[in-house]
């Protein structure tokens, strides 16, 4: 951790350097994503919350993060299969995420299908959606940088592992104000008057005065 710190605060920027074995002092063990601030101190963690079971020994976490980063907006965390539950990805955009960052190490062959769970991810909660995979021969490659309306900024090869992209808070609020391809309007789906929609397998409900990241904070 601390040398991980180090090269934050040598290079002067924020570093998710991807991921490690957690354990706790009652021997709990999670995969943890880590966020480090340009002056290499801790600036955030996330203990992944859909491990790839049965593969994965690791407990679920059990609550979301998004970090703010200074003058550049809010980045929400998002380890590998956590993708593949649009449950994750629509929390953190609810949260104020401007960008998820997924970091992946996959080795499998869904690697093709991570690619368009990037993109609907993007799309269906109008973020930038950055999946960053580990290159080859440890993995399949193929990171991949997609913005609120699902296009693809970059997309690196199963043997390359840099991505340089320009992201702009102030597209999603565009994009979100005139519509996905100036249509669909997801965050102003509802009024705040509407009845509220039940949502049996949580044993919960959508409030739709609730419903858009303008109303996060009013828990």
């Amino acid at each position: 951790m601390r040398q991980i710190g180090e090269i934050a605060a040598e290079s002067g920027i924020w570093l998710c350097p991807g991921s490690i074995g957690e354990t706790t002092s009652t021997h709990a063990q999670y995969n943890t994503q880590l966020l480090f601030s340009p002056d290499g101190t801790l600036a955030a963690s996330y203990r992944k919350m859909f491990p790839w079971r049965p593969f994965e020994p690791h407990l679920p976490g059990t609550e979301f993060v998004v970090a703010p980063i200074d003058g550049h907006g809010v980045l929400g965390l998002s380890n590998c299969y956590d993708a593949w539950f649009p449950e994750h990805s629509r929390h953190l955009a609810w949260m104020g995420a401007d960008a998820i960052i997924n970091i992946v190490k996959t080795t499998s062959q869904d690697r093709d299908q991570e690619l368009i769970l990037a993109r609907a991810n993007a799309i269906v909660n109008q973020v930038y959606m950055l999946s960053v995979n580990c290159a080859e021969p440890v993995g399949r490659g193929h990171s991949i940088a997609v913005d609120p309306e699902g296009h693809v900024l970059a997309e690196a090869g199963p043997g390359e592992d840099t991505l340089v992209v320009d992201m702009d808070p102030g597209h999603i609020q565009r994009v979100r104000a005139r519509g996905t391809a100036g249509t669909n309007r997801i965050w102003s789906q509802f009024a705040p008057d509407d009845e509220p929609i039940s949502l049996p397998l949580y044993a919960g409900h959508i409030e739709p005065k609730r419903w858009s990241p303008h109303y996060r904070g009013h828990d």
